[in-house]
């Protein structure tokens, strides 16, 4: 088990948070509690995959990111945007304005993150070859590698050790530049991220030692920077545009993108985190059969759902397949389907794909004493069948389980449970006064103030 957890793209400010459980009960990791009336982060739990963020009724959870000012720290700061940006903005603007905004903006280079997936299929095809636990899980979606350590770690030997097309079109921008003979610390790699997984991936990355992309940008904000610049007037002066993207370049971060590549294995395609549970599920109870490769996307819609994408994701995904239609079509018309220039830097891009072994880091481990964590995990049992199992999360724990466990971890007392109060209030054990002391102690003093809501109570009993 890793030493260390990564650290989180999602900040709670107990400023503004108003303690609704929305956040707790969205949680697919049961990472979140509420205690004192605010919502609390079990670090250990979190998989970055922005469902919190998604439901927060008050804006009270914000995603850690760089400023856009930051790239004049570098001479040559380069842009990789991925295919769903474009998808955001009407269908009135051009590709080519989109792209040449970035460079108004101050970049000297911009480079769609999908131009390196012609070569990251040859790259899959090869590696699909190997002796390797079945099926091969995609570590595409950062959420998904992180729930997989999280909750599955009997499947990591699953996870197909590879780059994203994201790491590879890093590389590859950052190298030409160095073979122009620019120097190193001059250049600085920046990308715009739909979702807040990916900038985790980027400040700490799993399976590598330091990520090749030195900051990473909001979509939503860097979307209202380049249309507000589209609509006062690009600049005249173009860059050279970089070579279209193939059909299923374009695609790759939508739902599919992935697993239609294959057509002589069987492969699945499984988005929304709470889909991609229940499948790894199944996986590991050995419930599925004859399955070689399995795609799957947190976000619904996959990168066009990201919680920091602007517009629709459903409409991003349409406008984003008609693009790939019209580069099958007309631009690509007696064009070589990969991009030459990465196959010309292939030994390069091979030498700096190794990716570290995966390590599991399970949120079950009660202790690290195995006589210990098993008498821990008999008391979680006890305790689980005296409690009610009807997940109310009243308690400040999003279910009975967790409750359960909280309970044996010290982290909680099973006189929180309402249910639990009350028996002890039949059997004069326990008084009204200190049930009310305990809500109060999870759900914050103002929600249980007998003088602010005793009018209110007047008008409405």
């Amino acid at each position: 088990m890793e030493q260390h957890y990564f650290n989180h793209a999602l900040t709670f400010r107990k400023d503004i948070c108003i303690g609704c459980s929305h956040c707790m009960t969205a949680c697919p990791t049961e990472a979140i509690r509420v205690k004192n009336g605010k919502a609390k982060l079990i670090d250990e739990r979190c998989v970055d995959c922005g469902e919190c963020y998604r439901v927060c009724p008050v804006g009270a959870i914000t995603v850690d990111q760089n400023s856009l000012e930051e790239i004049s720290n570098y001479e040559y700061p380069i842009a990789l945007v991925p295919s769903v940006f474009s998808g955001q903005f009407p269908d009135n603007i051009t590709h080519a304005e989109i792209i040449q905004s970035f460079y108004d903006l101050g970049f000297s280079e911009v480079y769609e993150v999908e131009h390196s997936v012609d070569f990251v299929v040859e790259e899959y095809e090869k590696y699909l070859q190997k002796e390797h636990a079945r099926p091969f899980i995609s570590t595409f979606c950062p959420s998904v590698v992180r729930l997989i350590q999280v909750k599955f770690p009997t499947l990591i030997p699953n996870l197909l050790l590879h780059k994203a097309p994201l790491d590879y079109t890093a590389l590859y921008a950052r190298k030409k530049l160095l073979d122009q003979g620019v120097e190193p610390d001059k250049i600085g790699v920046f990308y715009v991220t739909p979702c807040a997984a990916k900038i985790v991936a980027i400040k700490s990355p799993v399976g590598e030692e330091k990520s090749t992309i030195d900051g990473a940008l909001n979509m939503n904000y860097m979307f209202n920077k380049s249309f507000r610049i589209i609509k006062n007037g690009i600049s005249s002066k173009n860059k050279p545009t970089k070579k279209p993207l193939s059909k299923q370049s374009i695609c790759w971060s939508l739902t599919t993108g992935e697993s239609s590549i294959f057509s002589n294995i069987r492969s699945l395609a499984i988005d929304e985190i709470s889909n991609v549970l229940e499948f790894l599920e199944k996986v590991e109870n050995d419930e599925l059969d004859g399955i070689d490769f399995l795609e799957l996307r947190a976000c619904d819609e996959s990168c066009a759902g990201g919680i920091l994408c602007q517009g629709n994701r459903f409409l991003t995904a349409e406008k984003l397949r008609k693009r790939a239609t019209y580069c099958e079509t007309v631009e690509h018309k007696n064009k070589p389907k990969t991009e030459k220039e990465f196959f010309e830097m292939i030994d390069y891009l091979r030498e700096n794909s190794e990716v570290q072994p995966i390590l599991a880091r399970p949120i079950m481990k009660l202790d690290d004493n195995v006589v210990e964590a098993m008498s821990k995990m008999k008391r979680m049992y006890e305790i689980t069948n005296v409690l009610p199992q009807v997940d109310c999360g009243i308690c400040g724990t999003p279910s009975c389980q967790s409750f359960a466990e909280d309970i044996v971890q010290g982290r909680a007392d099973i006189k929180q449970c309402v249910f639990v109060q009350r028996i002890l209030e039949q059997n004069e054990k326990l008084l009204a006064v200190d049930s009310a002391n305990i809500m109060k102690d999870i759900w914050g003093h103002k929600k249980l103030n007998k003088n602010s809501l005793r009018d209110e109570l007047k008008d409405i009993m």
